[in-house]
């Protein structure tokens, strides 16, 4: 029935009499104005005053007019470049480029897209889209607006007054998750730009109580697992208290307590070098944008080790980070960005990556999806190249592990996790083990990834593959007899990666964790096959010294 009602929408928003009643008495100034403390890129902007616009890991040159509907719509271009483009996220790398070129061309595009999209539209009147412009016209108002003349304020001011309305009247429709966040968000600003502010922010409030409990895990983690994902939902609820704030009025309590409880899990996922771990779909995120995102929230909030909810470890001693994904996938309807990566781990010390699972592509379908959502993307064991859970290209997944049992263990020198997985009893017969110990100061990992039949029954032979995927800035050398890898990242420390009784081979592999950028790098592998037994395979990875003694 999309068809019926795509259709009756079309009948109903396209008309021009639709359009009347969106009408208003614009106002020429903000009521309060947000704070907006995001950063920006300013060789993004460079480029794109250069005409060139690079969006979601995609760069398309736009030489057409932008009064040209063909600017706004390119040939190529996909889906997430577009969402970018017409959101007006990009306002953000114009104003930290700043400078009268930059802001001529923030007017221009604006004013540009207004004459091109005054009326409803299915695909830019959306009201996720709607949501995410609103909110970025309204935050970035100082930079592009306050000193323009009066007739660009006008058209401005009239244009919000629209958007804000129509999105009120169609939330929350079918929306849910981040969308219907993103849309309470874009209400929550837009209500500062409309003389009925005070309505919109009253139903804003209302959607956002009802919403919030259905975000988070008893652990606060947003309930896809992703961090990045975890990471915006958060960035979206502070701009939405930055309004509360700035028009002083109480902030409603449920909005308050949720990003406290978000805000310890950003934390928990962040590697030393500020960035955060990467983990279903997620990304490293740019780092002065998370150091802003925890400042902002600034929350005092105790260490976390532990995410119970979500199955997350992080195992840290001395300079050394790691993080181990320890839970069941999240349950369909959530699992758009899934990964089959249950027990996988990354590995840092201090500012550097060493193992690191290998990203995802900003298409989140496809090909790409298929191939880096797969189990032997990420730093894990596989058996017979078989996915620990079913990656469907679409986006989610199929089957899946059913069970997973952990167990932490720190003492007074060492911290460790033991996690058992059942992903591959239903297909091969075997029950996937892994524990990890670090000690010595965070300068001694120890490994030990066993496949066992369950109990009272006797194995068969399986192949497999234990993948140590490494970051593009880390160099290998390995020795002649296959025994050792030294892993040796740009700061010039060396990391011996030995194993008992078994040869290292090395790989080519693909790293896509730094904003979709895709860049080569290695993967360290050991294989095998089980036996009647199983499998172990015991591993080191050291510092320094010695590849065997140390």
């Amino acid at each position: 029935m999309t068809w019926l009602k795509d259709g009756l929408r079309q009948i109903l928003f396209g008309n021009p009499i639709y359009n009347l009643t969106l009408a208003g008495r614009p106002p020429t100034e903000l009521s309060a104005v947000p704070l907006d403390p995001w950063p920006g890129d300013e060789a993004t902007a460079t480029a794109m005053l250069g005409g060139a616009f690079t969006f979601s890991g995609q760069t398309i040159r736009l030489d057409e007019t932008p009064y040209a509907e063909k600017f706004w719509v390119p040939d190529g271009a996909s889906p997430q470049w577009l969402r970018s483009l017409h959101g007006f996220d990009w306002l953000h790398d114009l104003r930290a480029l700043n400078g009268d070129d930059a802001r001529r061309l923030a007017r221009n595009l604006i004013f540009a897209w207004i004459d091109t999209f005054a009326v409803w539209n299915a695909d830019t009147w959306s009201p996720e889209l709607l949501g995410i412009r609103i909110a970025n016209w309204i935050a970035l108002h100082d930079f592009y607006c306050a000193s323009a003349e009066e007739g660009f304020r006008v058209c401005v001011f009239d244009s919000l007054g629209r958007q804000t309305r129509h999105l009120s009247r169609v939330m929350p429709g079918t929306l849910h998750g981040e969308s219907l966040i993103l849309a309470i968000k874009g209400l929550v600003l837009g209500s500062l730009a409309v003389p009925e502010g005070l309505r919109y922010r009253t139903k804003a409030s209302r959607l956002l109580e009802q919403a919030l409990p259905h975000l988070l895990l008893a652990d606060g983690t947003h309930v896809s697992r992703c961090p990045s994902t975890h990471l915006r939902i958060l960035r979206h609820l502070l701009d939405m208290r930055t309004v509360w704030l700035a028009v002083k009025t109480r902030v409603p309590d449920a909005l308050q307590q949720t990003i406290e409880r978000m805000t310890p899990v950003v934390r928990f996922f962040r590697h030393g070098d500020g960035g955060l771990a990467v983990f279903n779909g997620g990304q490293e995120e740019v780092r002065t944008l998370v150091s802003t995102i925890l400042v902002q929230a600034d929350t005092r909030s105790r260490p976390v080790k532990s995410l119970m909810q979500a199955g997350f470890e992080r195992l840290a001693l001395g300079r050394t980070v790691i993080l181990v994904d320890s839970g069941l996938p999240s349950p369909p309807g959530e699992d758009a960005q899934a990964h089959a990566g249950t027990l996988s781990m990354e590995f840092s010390v201090g500012r550097e990556r060493l193992i690191v699972n290998c990203g995802a592509h900003p298409t989140e379908k496809g090909a790409w999806r298929g191939a880096l959502a797969a189990t032997a993307a990420h730093s894990v064991l596989t058996v017979a190249e078989t996915n620990s859970s079913e990656v469907r290209e679409a986006g989610g997944l199929g089957r899946r592990p059913g069970q997973i049992r952990r167990d932490r263990r720190d003492t007074e020198t060492s911290v460790g996790i033991d996690v058992t997985h059942d992903g591959y009893e239903r297909g091969f017969g075997l029950i996937y083990r892994r524990r990890l110990v670090l000690s010595d100061g965070g300068e001694s990992l120890h490994g030990e990834d066993i496949l066992e039949p369950p109990p009272g029954q006797a194995g068969t032979v399986r192949p497999w593959v234990l993948r140590f995927h490494l970051h593009p800035d880390v160099q290998t050398h390995r020795l002649e007899d296959g025994s050792a890898v030294l892993l040796q990242p740009s700061s010039g420390s060396q990391w011996w990666l030995s194993c008992e009784d078994r040869q290292f081979e090395l790989g080519e592999s693909v790293y896509l964790g730094d904003r979709g950028q895709i860049r080569p790098s290695s993967v360290v592998m050991i294989s095998g096959e089980t036996n009647t037994r199983g499998a172990t395979i015991l591993w080191t990875l050291r510092r320094e010294g010695d590849p065997v003694t140390g």
